[in-house]
């Protein structure tokens, strides 16, 4: 063969093999996968899940991940919902512990678990027990990863505990210690009948009643796990939930009554000056932060016969129908990992389920960027030995349901009958309970 055609055959070759190397370079560069997230939060909370987003796809120049986000919390689980239902589920989302059942009893989620157990850089240890038992569903395989491991508390205004000469609260103040606060700090501060500044301000729900009732020495299920039925008739449960009620019209009247609370929502009041007390997780610290007129702080919830508190987690779940499975994992991986849960930790808004990032300055000292706020941060880790959660089953957003419409008016109806109130929401549980033995029983 002549030297011209080998010579040509030569750079013919070269320049394939130059444009193969070209081709493949640009398919590195790319994507090579998309993960979509769904979210819920506050303008912080979404900024802060953004910037792990953006971390993680530096590191991770393979895989894009799109936001999903929803800013209310209402309109976010409806939305995961109908994804769900019309089979285009996100391939990641975050959801309650309380809430995340429906998904998992249905085979809707695929178990994280064994990828934890496979990862080279988390591992079960590095997390709080609780609130990975808590997506353990029904006391079995790990289903999704926690990004916190909140407690409901008090938010108290330091200048009204101050200016009344209150005791500020501390690690063992009693039931009697909170209603003497709170009717203290009941004012009618012009002298025209109308009370203006209120003790507490706080839902009459289950979420906000069981850690008394726990406290008192009683329950509200047969069985954490498997739950057959409520257990709130009994003589500990219902001091308890009398207690609660008599916050209210029947007892001391030291919250705002319901047409102030349509005006007015409690996190509003209480940042407005109307409200002394606050009783909510770790989720409103980003926007309280947000006051400049007064000091406030947090303190452990009182305590009745023993220490009682309620767990408040939320967890990165994976969809069984995750397109990239393993994809949907390394981005899991990194957003609970130490460098993701910093990054969240410092919006305020979470108590970190990551032991060496909750004990850190990140969490407990401001991040570095000045003096923690709330000063008492270290009341959130204080709380964690007392915690308890509630069951998960799938039918379990159903049975608060029920127990919140019957009670959601205990604070502000002077005929609220407890007793009956009791015996309703006993009664019209039964069917949820029982179907979910039936559908994703033990």
């Amino acid at each position: 063969m002549p030297n011209h055609f080998i010579a040509r055959i030569a750079s013919i070759l070269a320049l394939v093999l130059t444009s193969a190397a070209s081709v493949a370079s640009t398919a590195t560069a790319q994507p090579e996968s998309t993960v979509t997230f769904a979210f819920w939060g506050d303008p912080a909370e979404a900024a802060a899940y953004e910037e792990v987003i953006a971390t993680f796809e530096e590191r991770t120049p393979g895989i894009d991940v799109e936001a999903q986000y929803t800013p209310g919390k209402s309109d976010y689980g409806k939305r995961v919902s109908t994804a769900f239902a019309g089979g285009t589920p996100p391939d990641v989302f975050l959801i309650n512990f309380r809430n995340y059942g429906q998904y998992a009893g249905s085979g809707g989620l695929e178990p994280l678990g064994p990828r934890l157990e496979a990862s080279e850089t988390i591992s079960e240890d590095m997390f709080y027990e609780l609130p990975m038992d808590a997506f353990r569903y029904r006391g079995g395989e790990l289903t999704c990863i926690p990004q916190n491991i909140s407690s409901l508390v008090v938010y108290y205004n330091v200048d009204l505990f101050e200016e009344a000469g209150i005791p500020l609260p501390t690690a063992g103040w009693t039931l009697d210690d909170f209603v003497d606060a709170a009717t203290a700090l009941t004012v009618d501060e012009d002298g025209d009948g109308v009370i203006d500044v209120h003790g507490l301000a706080t839902e009459s729900s289950l979420i906000r009643m069981v850690p008394f009732i726990w406290g008192a020495g009683g329950d509200i299920v047969d069985d954490i796990d498997n739950p057959t039925e409520l257990t709130i008739d009994t003589p500990e449960a219902r001091d308890a939930m009398q207690w609660f009620v008599d916050l209210g019209v029947q007892g001391h009247n030291v919250v705002p009554s319901e047409a102030e609370v349509l005006a007015e929502d409690d996190l509003s009041r209480f940042m407005n000056g109307r409200a002394g007390m606050f009783l909510q997780s770790r989720r409103a610290v980003p926007t309280l932060r947000e006051i400049d007129g007064f000091k406030w702080d947090v303190a452990p919830l009182p305590q009745g016969e023993q220490p009682a508190g309620i767990l408040h987690s939320d967890a990165f779940c994976m969809s069984a129908a995750a397109k990239d499975k393993d994809a949907a994992w390394e981005f899991i991986e990194y957003a609970v990992g130490p460098e993701g849960q910093e990054v969240l930790a410092k919006t305020g808004r979470t108590v970190p389920s990551m032991t060496s990032v909750a004990e850190s300055p990140v969490f407990l000292g401001g991040g570095g960027e000045g003096e923690a706020n709330p000063p008492s941060s270290h009341v959130y880790l204080d709380a964690v030995p007392t915690l308890r959660r509630v069951p998960s089953i799938s039918t379990w957003p159903e049975v608060e349901d029920v127990f919140n419409a019957e009670f959601q008016r205990a604070l502000y109806d002077e005929s609220f009958d407890l007793d009956q109130a009791i015996a309703d929401v006993e009664a019209n549980t039964e069917d949820a309970f029982r179907r979910a033995i039936e559908e994703d029983g033990p």
